[in-house]
């Protein structure tokens, strides 16, 4: 099925009327209402169609307009999918822009919400989104580039995937490149690491094959040269395979170069030729590496500070709201080490 045209009424009735009236200080409310058919002409219409399209059988299908016109509403109350379901149920506000006052159920589900907010970001429409409704907003005459004021808002944002400190890097690292070998040969991860001379990364704990004192500083050194080993031998083994596959291959790489990556950031050789950490484990701060990474599953993940004191691992979300009109103007995600002075 091919999604609807919304063409939405342009003059106010009297019940939209009356809540325009109510509203005092979210005036976007009334704005988006205002232009809404302007907003979403015929052209940008026939873009978003291009996007979206409904393949729900037996259902009508949903216009993008208005999923388009509820993210800008989501975006700037800051709710959750689940509460923006529940305000186009309860809060006469989006109904009055959705155009479906006083309704009993909200025009569409969640599902195709969170679908369509996720063909609209693959698709790069939502700055498109946020640019047209700016553009709006000037051709309205509400604000001009001169008497325009914004404030920037960073704050954290943690990420999902597990941190963890070098010796462990540098074992899941091996372990990912010997689990695809694994799966490409259908053979036990055992076999698989006994023959590339990398036993110590298959059980359930790296640290306890390795069997070491931790606190020996010795001992570390011994671990990392043990593990290096081992990502030298699984090197020149898989150098020597013939008959992986190519995306087999670059998988295997992939991994093996992350492990690398880790080795360089994180040790260093001694005089007598021994790797060791030139600090000790992540924990300590001193001399961490620029841009250090700390995950190999998210290899965009990063250390972050809140303050002196609290730390956070992950990313920096960046927000720009038009003082004015209390309009997000854009929204942007960093590493969680990137200065916010640069953003």
């Amino acid at each position: 099925m091919r999604p609807l045209v919304w063409n939405p009424p342009v003059e106010l009735s009297a019940k939209e009327e009356k809540v325009t009236k109510r509203i005092r200080k979210a005036k976007l409310f009334v704005f988006l209402r205002q232009i809404r058919h302007e907003l979403f002409d015929a052209e940008f219409q026939t873009e978003l169609a291009t996007v979206f399209k409904d393949s729900s059988v037996g259902l009508c299908p949903v216009p993008p307009a208005q999923l388009a016109l509820a993210i800008i509403l989501q975006a700037y109350t800051g709710v959750s999918d689940d509460e923006a379901m529940e305000a186009i149920e309860i809060d006469r506000r989006w109904q009055l822009v959705l155009d479906c006052l006083d309704c009993e159920q909200p025009p569409f589900g969640k599902g195709t919400l969170v679908r369509f907010r996720a063909l609209l970001m693959s698709k790069s429409f939502d700055r498109r989104l946020i640019e047209k409704t700016i553009y709006m907003a000037q051709k309205q005459g509400d604000y001009n580039s001169r008497s325009l004021k914004v404030a920037l808002d960073s704050s954290p944002l943690w990420g999902a995937a597990r941190v963890e400190d070098t010796y462990n890097l540098l074992g899941h690292a091996l372990r990912k490149a010997l689990e695809v070998i694994a799966q490409n040969y259908q053979q036990d991860l055992a076999n698989v690491a006994a023959s590339a001379g990398a036993e110590i990364v298959t059980g359930n704990s790296l640290k306890a094959a390795l069997d070491l004192d931790w606190d020996d500083p010795e001992s570390r050194s011994l671990a990392l040269s043990t593990i290096l080993q081992a990502l030298n031998s699984v090197e020149s083994w898989v150098e020597q395979k013939t008959d992986l596959d190519f995306k087999t291959k670059n998988q295997v790489n992939k991994s093996l170069k992350d492990a690398r990556q880790i080795e360089t950031q994180d040790v260093e050789e001694t005089s007598d030729g021994s790797p060791k950490l030139p600090y000790g484990t992540l924990r300590e701060r001193k001399a961490v590496a620029k841009d250090r990474r700390i995950s190999i599953e998210d290899e965009d993940m990063r250390h972050g500070r809140k303050s002196r004191s609290q730390k956070f691992d992950g990313y920096k979300r960046h927000v720009l709201k038009d003082l004015e009109l209390q309009m997000v103007r854009a929204v942007g995600v960093t590493r969680a080490n990137t200065p916010e002075a640069s953003v």
